[in-house]
């Protein structure tokens, strides 16, 4: 079957991995189908309740944003072709999974360099440094963002109790140039993504205050 030819490509969602110090990409993560929602909120950054009302419009940062989604994960139309799937066969969607799992796990190399630097007598351990994600839904929104909620409903397993069906809620929060600074990789993707939306913005017709009612502020 062919599609029409001028059909849109359908660009995907999903994560990507970077090194923290050097930008370089560790891991691509593609949603296997662009979730039907996503939810997002915004809290602003305000000076606190001071009675000083000269502070009553001053913003002290970006607002702390937060993005929800539910991602589904399905081998079912893959373990149709099992010749041409063989992962999906032995695995079911696992390593798919796995994939997105691993983003809020140190790696077992950092556990065991720990445990080694505690076992001689340490005094101060740092906590592990992890990459960087980077949530992308389209080229005019990618942030900078930290994993804060991670739930899997698995729905379907094949019989080996592989699961080829599984439903995954994300929450994340987007890091800011508060959260990293001005002169951090994901400091400066997080610039790119305000100045985005600030640009978008302006392409917004606004409507004269006549759609109010009133002829000017009074």
């Amino acid at each position: 079957m062919t599609t029409f030819p001028n059909s849109p490509r359908l660009i995907k969602g999903g994560i990507v991995l970077i090194d923290p110090d050097t930008s370089v990409v560790r891991r691509i993560i593609v949603l296997q189908y662009n979730p039907d929602t996503l939810s997002r909120s915004l809290q602003p950054q305000t000076v606190k309740e001071s009675g000083d009302r000269s502070e009553a419009m001053r913003l002290t940062g970006p607002p702390v944003e937060t993005i929800k989604l539910d991602a589904e994960i399905d081998a079912t139309d893959q373990l149709e072709f099992p010749d041409q799937n063989s992962t999906a066969v032995e695995f079911g969607i696992q390593p798919q999974l796995a994939a997105l799992e691993t983003i809020v796990y140190p790696t077992s190399s950092q556990l065991l360099s720990n445990n080694s630097m505690a076992q001689a007598g340490m005094l101060e351990i740092l906590p592990m440094m992890s990459a960087l994600p980077l949530f992308i839904w389209s080229k005019s929104r990618v942030v900078p963002v930290r994993i804060t909620d991670f739930s899997v409903t698995e729905e379907a397993f094949d019989p080996s109790l592989n699961p080829i069906r599984a439903k995954v809620s994300l929450g994340m929060r987007v890091l800011s140039v508060d959260d990293l600074g001005f002169d951090h990789k994901g400091g400066s993707i997080y610039l790119a993504y305000q100045q985005q939306k600030e640009q978008l913005a302006g392409k917004s017709e606004g409507p004269a205050l006549a759609a109010f009612g009133i002829g000017g502020i009074p």
